[in-house]
């Protein structure tokens, strides 16, 4: 006798995973959460660089910067949280670059793309944005650091975080990395058009500014 099959029980269709980071922010605008997310960030030794040996790069850290900038730096993300929503400017507008990768992605090919947000320190973590994707049955994945130009300190870390996570998968997905795109015309294109939306709104500034 044939059993019945339960649509309920197929696995989900094969997608193709874009994962976006980031650098990451504190979970709240205090001297604990600033602190924890310091610690992180400053023991990744693709941040520090060729510091002292290790020993004594912690001493300091632990003994002197964690000491000092926590509470001078959690002041001014006071001064900015729920500027742009709720959270962190950074985290916020994430957000949003996300949910806006996802629609133009799925517009032609609906469920086909599913994109996830990693933080390389903090909340959400790129483990955790790779085990969504991971969820969701991506075979193929796409790493997009939302940095421009390539830095060992900001995209290199970013692999680095990506990399500690899938070597743990049974089951290893197609990955690609996009390491920069400064140069792409189309990124280009964006900033010039950013920068003509805004005049025709308010108006030509006196001081043009752009930091990427």
């Amino acid at each position: 006798m044939n059993k019945s099959i339960n649509k309920h029980e197929l696995p989900d269709p094969p997608k193709i995973g874009v994962l976006l980071t980031n650098l990451g922010t504190p979970d709240a605008p205090t001297k604990a959460a600033v602190r924890s997310f310091l610690k992180a960030l400053l023991s990744d030794p693709r941040v520090v660089g060729t510091p002292p040996p290790r020993w004594l790069w912690m001493l300091i850290l632990n003994g002197i910067i964690l000491n000092i900038r926590p509470k001078k730096s959690a002041k001014k993300y006071q001064s900015v949280w729920d500027t742009h929503g709720e959270g962190s400017p950074l985290l916020a507008i994430s957000k949003k670059q996300k949910s806006a990768v996802e629609t133009v992605l799925n517009e032609h090919s609906p469920g086909e793309f599913s994109v996830a947000l990693g933080m390389r320190y903090g909340n959400p973590s790129i483990e955790s944005a790779l085990k969504i994707l991971e969820s969701e049955n991506c075979e193929k994945i796409l790493v997009l650091p939302l940095y421009p130009q390539y830095a060992s300190s900001s995209t290199s870390s970013a692999f680095d975080a990506v990399s500690s996570e899938i070597k743990k998968w049974r089951k290893v997905p197609e990955l690609g990395f996009i390491n920069c795109y400064n140069e792409e015309d189309s990124y280009i294109q964006s900033l010039a058009n950013s920068v003509k939306e805004f005049q025709e709104i308010h108006g030509v500034p006196d001081l043009l500014l752009m930091s990427y």
